[in-house]
């Protein structure tokens, strides 16, 4: 099988290589592409080593799959050229998220959208992925009605030059900023760009892309993303409002059936998650798991994730792996 990466030499692409090789994938043909100032670069791919080469490149060597982390713009451009010569193309930008036809995947809850038509799959943001991923069986159970959201998403979510910000103000020396303001020692409400009705384009992936993936447009979601000076992973406080009434008792064993998913809730011996100990890991942690008294059928939660993991480069290659096998490599909610 061959397998191009497209933005192979970036912070996500990095990531993905890693997940490749750990999931069995070190002994296809691999294809590492990027732009033009990266052609001709070596990497490394499991214990070989490997040379990048022009997305035009990767294109002409008809890969089976084409992971893409290289933003919306060459997303856009590329991937219709790749699905038009017959790969799939796998694509973890923003690019094709909103669009109808293109389904929008994790495949632990909704892998079974995927047809052998499907050329273009879309990768969901990666604070969706594990918001989802916690929500999804409590969902099927009691019906969400309403999500109100607070995420405290890591630095590594912007790149690589949000990380050398952030290494250089701790160092006490010069760097090109990501961000308009100091990252360290502060935190800020901007996730994305601001949208004319005052909303981060971050903050409408929440909505949109829960409603598309748990095929419910009823749920209610509203949302405030920030920025903290963290690498681990992103954390989420979500508040959710079902439409009937639960059981704490069941909304633990429903989490801890969830694949993927891992319970940390002993408030009493200070266990909970957090993204210094998710870093590296696969799994969507949850605790501070706890009845909201101020209204009735609701429900609080703490969900956390390294981003660069299951919130992008694990999803990705899940996808891969459920078209390969023809059913999810866990089980489907």
């Amino acid at each position: 099988m061959k397998i191009a990466l497209v933005g192979a030499t970036g912070l996500v692409g990095g990531v993905m290589r890693k997940v490749l090789v750990e999931r069995g994938f070190d002994s296809c043909e691999f294809i590492p592409a990027a732009s033009s100032k990266s052609v001709g670069k070596k990497l490394m791919f499991g214990d070989r080593e490997v040379t990048v080469v022009s997305v035009e490149d990767a294109i002409a060597q008809k890969p089976d799959f084409a992971i893409f982390s290289a933003g919306s713009a060459a997303s856009l451009e590329y991937a219709p050229k790749f699905a038009a010569v017959g790969t799939v193309v796998i694509d973890n930008s923003a690019a094709w998220r909103s669009d109808p036809n293109i389904p929008l995947v994790v495949p632990e809850i909704n892998g079974d959208v995927i047809t052998p038509a499907d050329k273009i799959i879309a990768n969901p943001n990666c604070s969706t992925i594990q918001m989802v991923m916690a929500l999804a069986p409590l969902h099927k159970r009691f019906g969400i009605k309403r999500l109100v959201v607070a995420t405290y998403q890591s630095i590594t979510g912007t790149g690589k030059k949000a990380v050398d910000q952030l290494m250089s103000e701790r160092a006490g020396m010069p760097c090109d900023p990501a961000y308009p303001y100091p990252i360290d020692m502060n935190l800020f409400p901007h996730g994305g760009s601001f949208t004319d009705n005052g909303y981060t384009t971050e903050e409408m992936k929440l909505l949109n892309e829960t409603r598309k993936i748990l095929r419910d447009n009823d749920i209610q979601v509203t949302s405030t993303v920030v920025r903290v000076p963290v690498t681990g992973g992103h954390s989420e406080a979500v508040n959710v409002e079902f439409r009937q009434d639960y059981d704490l008792a069941e909304v633990y064993a429903l989490l801890n059936d969830m694949p993927g998913v891992k319970v940390l809730d002993a408030p009493a011996e200070n266990v909970y998650p957090m993204p210094k100990y998710a870093e590296g890991l696969d799994d969507v942690f949850v605790g501070r798991i706890r009845r909201d008294f101020s209204q009735p059928n609701s429900l609080n939660l703490w969900v956390v994730a390294d981003n660069l993991r299951k919130g992008a480069a694990t999803n990705a290659v899940q996808i891969m792996q459920y078209i390969c096998s023809g059913s999810t490599p866990v089980s489907r909610v």
